[in-house]
């Protein structure tokens, strides 16, 4: 972890992997899938509705794209969806090319997409890794899975390194 509070990844480590799902505590009241637990001040900074609506202290991110549910609390008593929020959710619009991939460097899929097709190769996580170093980097509030997106990114660019 650096000073600005992003930890720069391992190379296996992958956000958007597949939920597990149970039932029970934990469990995404939609679809069952266990979400991670996300800090509060995410959901403060992610949310477009008034605040005082809050009424749990543990909330999870349910990152299955096809669950409507974004975040949920622990206790299933408050559920909010991307409609509730003031960003779109790259986990439930991965196919967007307009959809942020890195929130903190307005990195999009379109982007990547982009400099891939134009140049062979992605400079993309050179330039995250850099911005985390220089701590600029507010993955924990400004990422709607409250942690650094670089396993979101470096998943996205070596599935589109491999496309034909």
């Amino acid at each position: 972890m650096d000073s600005s509070g992003c930890t720069v990844p391992n190379k296996g480590d992958l956000n958007g992997s597949k939920p597990k799902f149970k039932s029970g505590a934990g469990a995404c009241p939609a679809n069952g899938a266990i979400g991670k637990k996300v800090d509060t001040q995410t959901i403060k900074a992610m949310l477009s509705i008034p605040l005082y609506i809050l009424t749990a202290e543990l909330y999870r991110f349910c990152a299955d794209a096809d669950c409507p549910t974004v975040y949920y609390s622990e206790d299933s008593q408050q559920v909010f969806s991307e409609a509730d929020l003031r960003e779109r959710v790259y986990q439930k619009n991965a196919d967007d090319g307009e959809i942020s991939i890195c929130y903190c460097f307005r990195h999009t899929v379109g982007s990547i997409s982009s400099e891939f097709s134009e140049s062979g190769k992605s400079t993309v996580i050179e330039e995250i890794t850099a911005g985390i170093k220089a701590g600029q980097c507010a993955c924990d509030i400004r990422n709607p899975q409250g942690d650094c997106c670089l396993g979101n990114v470096r998943a996205f660019v070596k599935e589109f390194s491999i496309q034909p």
